[in-house]
């Protein structure tokens, strides 16, 4: 049975053409055999895949596979690259790709139908972190007005940058969760408003068996608090539950997507304010209900 093809931007989250020798030297994370290594430098159509991308396709070593791409498209016009699994790399941790599939830059540029000779980008390793900035500026300067200028930049700042490219998340989810917070809050307060309306004779009834205003003022805002707390906890626990599995997911991508006990912390201040807040003025409303005033309504 032929090997199952997959689609080079579609399917893949990771596929790289790089410079073998160089590659495995910059990131000593990725762990190669020996003698895939060395096959691998060997075989200009070689290609080494992550131990999960491997399970996911049941790939293994020896099997040659095709990648169809919707953009690159070979000299003969062809969109189907064929590659030999000579290798299936592993690394340990989270925050590390294990399902992306290298080969080399220079069968892939050789074959191009266009876009030949072009970087995606480079990677240098410095020996004192500390001199990033200075060498990045360095480096920019040196293409500074060409036709080919750079943009030196540290990891952590490319990936920052690669992530505004979406917008900024921050501001989106304060934005949404604002939104969400504040009619949930008009919600819930004309859902208290409504009900210490339809309850007023038995408000005006608890006065005369000689509760105080303080005591119907109590009972309205534990009311309050309690429907608050209910639904809060049920979404903390479906957030919880699905932060779990999803996280599990893309660990590999975001190895700290998961909801703390800060989340759980805060959750909680949140219900108690957002509690009081809808319940206060209903509370009120019923205290100074006068019990003539209350027994008159139907």
């Amino acid at each position: 049975m032929p090997p199952r093809a997959a689609w080079i931007e579609a399917e893949l989250p990771g596929q790289i053409a790089v410079e073998p020798d160089t590659f495995l030297k910059i990131y000593k994370e990725y762990e190669l055999p020996p003698d895939q290594l060395k096959t691998w430098l060997g075989d200009r159509q070689g290609a080494i895949v992550g131990k999960d991308l491997a399970a996911r396709f049941d790939w293994k070593v020896g099997q040659r596979i095709p990648l169809r791409s919707d953009i690159w498209r070979k000299s003969d016009g062809s969109d189907t690259w064929e590659f030999n699994i000579v290798g299936i790399y592993t690394v340990e941790g989270s925050g590390w790709d294990k399902r992306s599939a290298m080969f080399q830059y220079d069968y892939f540029n050789e074959s191009l139908q266009f876009g030949k000779d072009l970087v995606g980008w480079m990677v240098i390793k410095v020996a004192n972190p500390d001199d990033s900035d200075k060498i990045a500026s360095r480096i920019d300067a040196m293409f500074a007005n060409s036709s080919n200028e750079t943009k030196t930049a540290t990891e952590r700042v490319f990936i920052k940058q690669f992530l505004d490219q979406v917008g900024n998340i921050g501001l989106i989810l304060v934005s949404v969760t604002t939104a969400v917070f504040f009619t949930m809050l008009l919600v819930t307060a004309n859902t208290m408003a409504q009900s210490v309306r339809e309850r007023t004779n038995e408000i005006g009834v608890l006065k005369t068996l000689g509760f105080s205003g303080e005591s119907i003022l109590g009972l309205v805002l534990l009311e309050s608090l309690f429907l608050t707390f209910t639904g809060g906890l049920v979404g903390l626990g479906l957030a919880w539950f699905l932060a779990k599995g999803l996280g599990a997911a893309i660990k590999d991508y975001f190895p700290v997507f998961q909801i703390g006990m800060n989340t759980f912390l805060v959750g909680a201040a949140l219900m108690l304010v957002f509690g009081l807040l809808t319940g206060l003025w209903p509370a009120l409303t019923a205290m100074r209900l006068k019990i003539v005033d209350a027994l008159r309504r139907t």
